[in-house]
């Protein structure tokens, strides 16, 4: 079983689909996928801040089941330990949204496997998901690779990388306490990037891998996984854009990517296929 997280609330349904679709498509392996999904309701903080639906999560274990019926999508409430852990913390209102805290709850689960693959909802393969997966972290707490940006600005952090794919062994996170400790950096520290801080921090034994397996600003022909996080663009003035993934025509028109085709076709047809069985 090869077991894979994502963290979010309602609107990582298309993020989910896109980078489902891409392992499936992408991956020759034939074991079968669990896909864990962590969600909350804290619309308290905003009201779009709730779980994704049963109805998705329903369509997603739908078309996973399609390509392998052994394929199971897991969605695990963890409204309570949030609020137990992390409610009125200093990072609460951290940069992006409460739910990049979910996956430090990781431990605290009794049915999460030793070794899972975390992944951002922001992504898509370009090559086998088991090229990553089956990266031996049996003497680590999990591999990652640099990030972007960080790896120019913070050179001399040599602990520093991009949260958005880590493979983690959860057994060794538990011997390290990996998990406990990034928890309590949330609960005492206002951190500048929230999760991706306190890992960081709580680290004692990373692995670091390529930077093809979290290509945050380019895709080359060796890179595994294209992450389409927020990019810093020169032209015709330097600027930041967030562009996505299932954004299928603006992505299309700024990247050109058309190794992605058949993946935002199938993309199209499972969106209109959703909204018009709702």
């Amino acid at each position: 079983m090869i077991n894979v997280l994502f963290c979010g609330n309602d609107k990582v349904f298309d993020g989910i689909l896109t980078c489902m679709l891409s392992i499936f498509k992408r991956t020759k392996t034939t074991e079968p996928f669990n896909f864990y999904i962590f969600t909350m309701d804290v619309s308290h903080i905003k009201p779009e801040y709730i779980c994704i639906s049963d109805e998705q999560v329903q369509f997603l274990s739908d078309v996973a089941k399609k390509q392998n019926p052994e394929n199971k999508i897991t969605k695990v409430d963890v409204t309570d330990l949030y609020n137990k852990e992390f409610a009125n913390s200093p990072n609460e209102q951290c940069y992006c949204s409460p739910y990049t805290l979910l996956r430090l709850l990781a431990d605290l689960i009794p049915s999460i496997p030793e070794k899972f693959l975390y992944l951002d909802a922001d992504l898509l393969f370009n090559d086998d998901i088991t090229k990553l997966y089956n990266i031996d972290v049996s003497d680590y707490e999990y591999a990652a690779a640099p990030d972007h940006y960080g790896k120019l600005i913070l050179f001399w952090q040599r602990k520093f990388i991009n949260a958005g794919v880590i493979l983690f062994n959860v057994k060794k996170c538990r011997e390290t306490g990996l998990f406990e400790k990034s928890r309590n950096e949330i609960k005492a520290h206002k951190l500048t990037f929230a999760d991706e801080s306190a890992i960081i921090r709580s680290t004692t034994k990373q692995l670091k891998i390529s930077q093809r397996f979290n290509d945050q600003k380019f895709l080359y022909k060796k890179t595994v996984i294209r992450h389409f996080s927020k990019r810093l663009f020169w032209l015709p003035y330097p600027h930041t854009e967030n562009i996505k993934q299932w954004n299928w025509a603006k992505m299309m028109a700024k990247f050109k990517y058309t190794c992605f085709k058949d993946v935002l076709e199938d993309y199209i047809y499972y969106k209109k296929k959703f909204e018009l069985e709702r």
